[in-house]
């Protein structure tokens, strides 16, 4: 006789997928005690199936992340620059989802990385979904969505050694010297956040906000914790991926478990289309910060996050943000990284969850209706529409437009081309100011030290070309890394006189 196990406490019946009941979940079905297993059992069929497919794709950047639930309460009134509703008056809240995640890595690295870190705000307001998706740095290492891939690439494995190399990073690197301010905040302490509490987050793209009038601004926005900055030295980042490579999510969670609900301050610097026009350099450059001198930072609001995921798949391996979920006050700018990203952060999520993903209960809006044409595809687990008209116009009572929400017309004119880039000077300012006039003695010491520690890794012709830009962007900086390196100062002097073309030629094999 079969054995019979002891039915349940909770009295909540365990069922396949489709509802059947389960009489055993430990047995699986023989021909006899000894004998083979039988494909009759289509319980052990179903789990096993299931099982092979669990996993879903790994997202190819921002692979590993945390996350959790809480707020955005706006404290000063903005209207004046944006008909957003959820920022239309003071007081207001909105639900909201935030995911934090290191960006080269994969899914199983660990949180004390030196990497930049994702910042990704989904706000459930009453017109939709707006997605912030940012990074803890104002700057990037790219201004142009043609080179992310390879970017990337270069971040991640050798396709033949499948390890990481130095060659490939610093490659890619000192042939795109516009990397030179993102390099220099990574290499910082603050590309080893201590966690997700004690660091900043930025839109690093610029954005449009617009009124009720049709009056448009450019914008920028800052998320300032209000736990204060807390950074790891490279050598606590490196002691912390050995002794608990998931700290930073660890910490996360603990503390708003325990209560501790951690906040950050949101401030936006905003630039008229007159001043962006006229100003002296591109204010649509990610790798470039608008200096707060002249955008000064105006306080908009402030987010809390008090509840923790109930399952992370479902809610954190699952949620997908997109910088092109916008609603009626926010859009675009001419950003060149941002429209790359405006098409390609949904495919993304498109091939790894699905083309009905925004269904999903994270992703989905919370404070309005959705109401769209876009029906069928693979797991369509809502009424599809039932029996209503899939296409537009129609005369059936379908959802209409609403002319009410139209941004405001952006004068856009040229000649269309691949039109290059002419680096120049002002590509190093920022770098080298940042080093020079905001970067204390240890901070530049450790900078050193961490380039020192990561470039030394890489050919002698590759670190020349390196810290050449390093001389570029301060005199100071250059001689600091060549020294570490052993290098010859007077041949990266040679290098950094030189226009970008050359010096390339010159550090050739």
């Amino acid at each position: 006789m079969p054995n019979k196990p002891s039915k349940p406490s909770n009295k909540k019946p365990l069922t396949t997928g489709f509802g059947m009941p389960v009489d055993n979940d430990l047995n699986s079905i023989t021909a006899g005690p000894k004998g083979p297993v039988l494909i009759q059992d289509v319980h052990l069929v179903e789990k096993l199936a299931h099982f092979d497919r669990e996993r879903i794709p790994e997202r190819v950047v921002h692979a590993k992340g945390a996350g959790a639930h809480g707020y955005f309460e706006v404290t000063n009134d903005v209207t004046q620059y944006t008909r957003a509703k959820f920022l239309s008056k003071v007081g207001k809240k909105t639900d909201l989802f935030v995911r934090f995640s290191t960006v080269g890595g994969e899914k199983g690295s660990a949180d004390s990385e030196r990497d930049p870190r994702g910042f990704a705000i989904k706000f459930y307001t009453e017109e939709g979904n707006y997605d912030m998706v940012g990074n803890n740095t104002p700057v990037f290492f790219i201004r142009d969505a043609m080179k992310f891939p390879d970017f990337i690439h270069t971040q991640k494995r050798n396709p033949g050694t499948n390890l990481k190399d130095p060659d490939m990073f610093w490659d890619f690197l000192s042939l795109t010297p516009e990397s030179i301010h993102q390099v220099t905040v990574l290499f910082s302490d603050r590309g080893t956040p201590r966690d997700f509490r004690h660091m900043n987050g930025y839109s690093s793209h610029t954005y449009m906000w617009y009124n009720k009038k049709g009056e448009y601004y450019w914008v920028q926005l800052h998320f300032k914790t209000e736990q204060g900055i807390q950074n790891f030295t490279g050598e606590e980042a490196d002691r912390m991926r050995g002794i608990d490579p998931d700290c930073a999510t660890r910490d996360l969670h603990d503390a708003i478990a325990k209560g501790n609900y951690p906040s950050w301050r949101l401030e936006v610097q905003i630039m008229t289309p007159q001043q962006a026009e006229h100003y002296r350099f591109d204010p649509f450059d990610i790798t470039k910060v608008w200096p707060h001198a002249d955008f000064p930072p105006i306080e908009v609001g402030r987010m809390v996050l008090n509840r923790n995921p109930e399952n992370y798949f479902a809610e954190v391996e699952q949620s997908a943000f997109s910088p092109s979920n916008f609603v009626p006050g926010i859009g675009p700018s001419p950003d060149k990284m941002l429209q790359g990203r405006l098409f390609s952060y949904p495919d993304t999520h498109r091939h790894r969850l699905g083309t009905n993903y925004h269904l999903l209960p994270i992703n989905a809006p919370k404070a309005c209706p959705m109401n769209s044409y876009q029906r069928d595809g693979a797991i369509r687990f809502d009424e599809n529409g039932g029996g209503a008209p899939n296409y537009w116009p129609n005369t059936f009572g379908g959802p209409a437009p609403d002319p009410e929400c139209v941004p405001p017309a952006v004068d856009v004119a040229g000649m269309a081309a691949r039109h290059q880039y002419v680096l120049g000077d002002i590509d190093f300012v920022q770098a080298g100011d940042l080093y020079t006039k905001v970067m204390t003695d240890s901070d530049r010491a450790h900078l050193v030290s961490n380039i020192v520690g990561h470039l030394k890794g890489a050919q002698k012709r590759l670190q020349l070309r390196q810290t050449a830009l390093f001389y570029k962007a301060a005199a100071d900086y250059g001689r600091r890394v060549a020294k570490g390196l052993g290098l010859d100062i007077k041949e990266v002097q040679r290098l950094a006189a030189m226009s970008q073309e050359d010096r390339v030629k010159a550090t050739l094999k």
